[in-house]
């Protein structure tokens, strides 16, 4: 980095900025310079330029405890010189980027050059009057009725029709954005972090931070500003989404004081100075290279040689998609992004990390819906490429056996363009033929069905940070939940406790202990907690006290006031600063330790932690008195029996308070934690409170009920979980069942050399209900189990809760991660896939409706959407092959492809979910899209269009009594037979799509169609628009105006679907044997899930190459091949073996942007961003903090 800010764009802001930091000690420059510092290269320049930390907070106008004093204009005054808490995100792609991306579809480029093709050759008169007569039957007609002029129309009408589609789709995609950029800015605004300002600590959003506050940081946080530490306990980072080193990195004032912004406290707490904010901080630098290199790259391309030899070393970039960049390196990178506007929103410090990911892998995310989709459209369009082929060649040949062979006529060079006017309306023919058959309405549905989702689960307290979790979710058939905060209130008050060898049911008077035992019980739980933690007054008169911080300090601290104690004044004597040594809680050592001095010069430590674990380090245990007396272990024994148990079988946690005296003399060594963490004193045993939430049983059982395993995975003691998991309805008395703790579970799963096997995993998982005491690598290695286990022939899809910076690993494995928005911490956030916004289990059971919803609306849009595409091609085909012209014209195709592609899918994504959704299993992962039902309701609906409309073509013009359509000349005008079986067609599309409402073979089409008023909007607005086009449509629609007793016959006709409907409904499923083939083929050829990512990375890769604006031609080809060879089953849907895989491996490359340090500091590179193994190192990694 260092190489950077030699550029001549610094140069310049230096004397600026030296004028500006007039006020302030020191100028963006030096601290940024300062910032890319490690280590005691930092500690030193520290000591030097600025006399240390303290030094460096006068310079910046703060003070180290009571933070800056929030005068306004001395807080504008610092946004101006160092800039704001926000990275301003990359542009949005404008509205006509995306007409123009909608335009290279290759089908519509194709529509549009035989237009163009038409329309040149219609205003193209042969030389020579004579010559129409030799050209015979081929130019009978051509100049009939003066029709000519009216040639150019059906080109002209299909640009336009190709306009209107290319308009829906950009306008589509561009309110997708818009979406998704207001969620981005949602997630974002909802980040708070805790800053002191004028001695106050107080929640301040993120984008507000300035440089000279004072951030306190603590486990689970994700740095939202660059800073120096000024005071830390037992503080380390995980540096690895800067360095890509996944080992923690110790933090101290007097060793490593330097905190980068983007990393994760994962374990202690501390205060920093924030010295570098936004585009200066050390992500904001790397993202500016990242984001801001592509604003620029016009500009630079000219002066791209004069700027390569100045940085050829200025972050040189690895990853493929940056080649492009690579000259560009900003030579303003701080400059570049403060130029780019930003959202109206102020995006948080965590922009970034979501802005690479939305840059980096727009390609990648395939979900298992859209994996099969992409199957099932690659096929249609396959077939659809054949019929058209097929179509033109019958139509080429006729026409020429026809003329030349039949009716022996030469080829005159002066018929040349009416042959080839022929030929062009042959062609238009085929392309409408591929036009209807190709589905694009496919993806369309998708996106609009996960969006109107996605925006509705919001209000069902889900925050959706993935949009393919949302449909993941509906197939999900276990969910590995927390125990605390999810299923249970989060509300921790102490109700038992054990002191002075009495075992008090509930909080005893403070009279009856003796004043010592009560003097040291307060001691200890006042200063061996962290001190962000506090009982607040309540917000609302009589109502509950609030609780801040950690929830079990809570607890313990609510005891304190309860035996009518302060803990406040105790704190205020030894401020934090004075706490001599701190071991924070995490997951390994499951207690937490703090060391005081006392006046004397001796130590003592206070310790708490989960009962069993502190006992067992106990020698001493304090009597009635409050004097310490030997404590043997069959005195633990017998507490365990009398005191723990019984509390744990009521549904408390059980804490153990105690302590131990050092001697000053001499000096214990505080690293060897074995000996220091032992020998302790017990003072008390509490038994602590967490009632369940009063509405989780009711959604467990619906849980139970929808065909999904709930499994309760707590770091609490057995007794304890056990307890809860009954209250919830998680086990039922009676049942068979298992509950472990994580040693007997590690003991059932590894074999002799302590290695996880997939077999012994097979043999506890199916069974398991609740694991307890577990450790977060326990609680990865049962999801990965769960997800990697073939005994059952569904692979089970994993959703898992989590709120500790440990369940992390966890979140990412699982298919869907659930973090807690509340209690959560910003790493467990940041790996999970759904934000619930309210802590509540019950929202996880919304989500499981969203998703089921989600997949039935895409089978609704199937059906109905299917039926279109059969009949319209088979009819435009035999049309065609039989009388030379198909029935159905171009733009009158294009118009049904907009009501079946763009409205059906907007009226049939956007169905409310109902409780009946939660009634039936999962559909899990390798069940077709397409279920028998759907297929003979398809066949079935596609028998009765084809019959009634073969029956029109070929004798409607007896039964109405019209001129017929069929074998009508080149240009002739519209007949009014051709015009009915347009409206009739068009009509029994319209009735059937409210057939298409229901894909579980139901009665009731009707049911609840006034719920979805965008449906009923949209039944009447195509409706209204078909008079319009049938009546006032003329020659471009090849409509000719119809009288009332026609329409009410088409009307008829197409109401004849609902009762047609009702009749499919009654024939059994089981009558049609060869459905169930058809409905899934084979499971043998299940590919391996290494071949599916392969296949699926080959398509990927093929885009990007090909996005590089080769020819559209060969990029149309080329995607059709490679798709052709990736496709060979479909409804087997056996691609779905390695959809899991790649969704996972989609979103851990999302996350994994990752920039390595190389040796030096000064030089950063940008690792590609798809190689890193972030996945696997997060999963192997030691376990690492987390609460119980």
């Amino acid at each position: 980095m260092g190489d950077m800010s030699n550029s001549d764009f610094y140069a310049k802001n230096q004397r600026n900025e030296d004028n500006h930091a007039a006020g302030f000690g020191c100028s963006l420059m030096e601290l940024r310079s300062l910032m890319e510092l490690r280590g005691t290269e930092a500690v030193v320049k520290l000591q030097e330029d600025y006399g240390g930390v303290e030094g460096l907070c006068k310079r910046l106008k703060t003070s180290p405890t009571e933070g800056l004093a929030g005068a306004q204009p001395d807080l504008d005054k610092r946004k101006e010189l160092y800039g704001k808490n926000l990275i301003p995100p990359k542009k949005p792609k404008t509205f006509l980027q995306l007409v123009w991306e909608a335009l290279q579809d290759v089908t519509l480029i194709i529509l549009e050059i035989a237009a163009l093709i038409s329309l040149g050759l219609s205003f193209y008169h042969p030389p020579g009057e004579s010559s129409g007569e030799s050209c015979g039957a081929a130019a009978a007609g051509v100049e009939d009725e003066g029709e000519a002029d009216a040639g150019w129309i059906e080109g002209a009408a299909i640009l336009l029709s190709v306009v209107c589609v290319v308009l829906v789709t950009a306008f589509n995609d561009w309110s997708k954005e818009k979406q998704f950029r207001g969620l981005q800015s949602r997630i974002e605004q909802e980040q708070k972090f805790q800053v002191v300002r004028g001695s106050q600590v107080i929640q301040l959003p993120v984008a507000d931070i300035l440089v000279g506050d004072i951030a306190q940081i603590k486990y689970g946080d994700l740095l939202p500003a660059d800073g120096v530490l000024i005071q830390g306990n037992d503080l380390k980072i995980d540096e690895s989404s800067l360095t890509g080193e996944s080992d923690h990195v110790k933090k101290s004032a007097d060793k490593d004081p330097m905190l980068l912004s983007g990393t994760h406290v994962m374990e202690g707490s501390g205060r920093m100075v924030v010295s570098a904010v936004g585009v200066n901080s050390q992500t904001g630098i790397i993202f500016t290279l990242l984001g801001a290199g592509t604003e620029e790259e016009e500009k630079k391309e000219k002066k791209g040689g004069a700027v390569e030899d100045g940085h050829q070393n200025a972050g040189k970039m690895q990853d493929g998609n940056m080649e492009s960049n690579q000259i560009k390196v900003k030579k303003q990178d701080g400059a570049a992004a403060m130029e780019m506007q930003p959202l109206k929103s102020a995006e948080g410090g965590e922009s970034d990390e979501k802005e690479k990911k939305k840059v980096s892998v727009p390609k990648k995310e395939k979900s298992v819906l859209q994996g099969k989709l992409t199957k099932l459209a690659v096929q249609i369009g396959k077939a659809g490429l054949l019929m058209s082929a097929v179509t033109v060649i019958i139509l080429v040949l006729y026409f020429a056996i026809d003329n030349f062979v039949m009716q022996k006529r030469p080829w005159m060079p002066e018929c040349t363009p009416i042959y080839i006017q022929y030929f062009v309306k042959f062609f238009i023919i085929g392309v409408t033929v591929l036009v209807v058959a190709v589905p694009e309405g496919l993806p369309l549905a998708v996106t609009i069905s996960l969006a109107y989702s996605v925006k509705k689960m919001m209000k069902d307290n889900n925050l959706v940070r993935h949009l393919d979790a949302c449909e993941t979710m509906g197939n999900a058939t276990a969910i590995c939940s927390d125990k605390t905060g999810t299923l249970t209130t989060n509300r921790m008050t102490a109700v038992q406790c054990y002191v002075g060898d009495v075992h008090y049911k509930e909080v005893p008077d403070p009279g009856a202990l003796s004043p010592k035992s009560l003097d040291i019980l307060v001691n200890a739980i006042s200063i061996n907690s962290a001190y962000t933690t506090k009982i607040l007054p309540p917000d609302k008169e009589g109502g509950l006290p609030k609780q801040v911080g950690n929830k079990t300090e809570c607890g313990l601290l609510g005891l304190v006031l309860d035996l009518k104690r302060d803990y406040q004044p105790i704190r205020n004597q030894i401020p934090e600063e004075k706490l001599y040594k701190v071991y924070t809680f995490n997951s390994v050592r499951k207690s937490m330790s703090t060391v005081v001095k006392l006046s004397d010069g001796s130590f003592r430590m206070y310790s708490k932690g989960a009962s069993e674990i502190v006992l067992k380090k106990c020698s001493h245990i304090l009597n009635e008195v409050g004097e310490p007396r030997a404590f043997r272990p069959r005195d633990k024994d017998e507490m365990v029996k009398k005191v723990i148990e019984p509390m744990a079988c009521d549904g408390l946690r059980t804490i153990c308070v105690g302590y131990r005296d050092f001697s000053s003399e001499p000096e214990p060594n505080w690293d060897d934690e074995n000996n220091i963490l032992n020998d302790l004193t017990a003072i008390c045993v509490v038994g602590i409170e967490d009632p369940v939430r009063a509405e989780v049983p009711d959604a467990i059982q619906k849980c139970q009920r929808a065909g999904i395993t709930v499994r309760m995975v707590t770091g609490d003691n057995i007794n304890t979980a056990r307890a809860i998991a009954i209250k919830c309805g998680i086990i039922h008395p009676g049942e068979d069942f298992l509950c472990i703790d994580g040693k007997e579970f590690n003991r059932r799963i590894r074999n002799e050399k302590g290695e996880v096997e997939q077999e012994r995993i097979d043999k506890v998982w199916p069974k398991l209900r609740v694991l307890a005491r577990s450790s977060p690598t326990d609680k990865h290695t049962l999801v990965k189990g769960i997800i990697d286990s073939t005994m059952v022939d569904q692979r089970q899809v994993v959703a898992v809760t989590g709120d500790g910076t440990n369940d992390g690993p966890a979140l990412k494995k699982a298919d869907v991660g659930f973090a807690m928005g509340i209690a959560g911490t910003d790493v467990a956030k940041e790996a999970s896939d759904i934000i619930l916004t309210d802590d509540n289990f019950s929202s996880i059971v919304k989500a499981v409706m969203w998703g089921r919803n989600v997949y039935d609306s895409i089978s609704k849009f199937l059906q109905f959407q299917l039926t279109v595409n059969v009949v319209a091609v088979i009819v435009a085909f035999s049309g065609a092959c039989i009388t030379q012209d198909s029935p159905l014209k171009a733009v009158q195709m294009l118009w049904v492809n907009l009501i079946m592609d763009t409205f059906a899918s907007l009226a049939l994504a956007t169905e409310p979910p109902t409780e009946s959704l939660l009634k039936r299993k999962p559909y899990g992962r390798n069940k077709p899209l397409i279920s028998s039902t759907m297929t003979k309701n398809i066949l079935g609906h596609g028998v009765y269009q084809l019959i009634i409309i073969f029956t029109l073509l070929f004798v409607g013009e007896q039964i109405f009594d019209i001129d017929s359509g069929r074998n009508a000349p080149l240009h002739s005008p519209p007949s009014e037979h051709y015009t009915i079986i347009f409206n009739t067609f068009v009509m029994m599309q319209l009735f059937n799509e409210i057939n298409a409402r229901k894909i579980h073979g139901e009665r009731n089409v009707f049911d609840g169609i006034f719920r979805n008023p965008i449906f009923c909007s949209i039944v009447f607005g195509t409706f209204a628009v078909q008079i319009v086009i049938v009546q006032f449509g003329g020659k471009p629609f090849s409509c000719q105006p119809l009288d009332l007793e026609k329409w009410m016959w088409c009307v008829f006709l197409g109401l004849g679907e609902l009762v047609w409907g009702q009749v499919i409904a009654t024939i059994p499923n089981s009558r049609l044997r060869f459905l169930r083939r058809a409905g899934q083929l084979t499971q043998k050829d299940e590919l391996p899930e290494e071949d599916v990512n392969e296949d699926n990375e080959e398509i990927d890769h093929a885009e990007r190459e090909l996005r590089r604006g080769q020819i559209l031609w060969f990029r149309g080809l080329n995607r059709i091949q490679t798709q052709i060879e990736v496709v060979n089953t479909f409804k087997s849907g056996t691609s779905f073996q390695g959809a899991g895989a790649l969704r996972r491996q989609s979103s851990t490359t999302s996350q994994t942007q990752d920039v390595t340090n190389v040796s030096s500091p000064s030089h950063v590179s940008l690792s590609n961003a798809l190689s890193s193994p972030t996945s696997t190192t997060a999963a192997t990694a030691p376990p690492t903090t987390g609460q119980c």
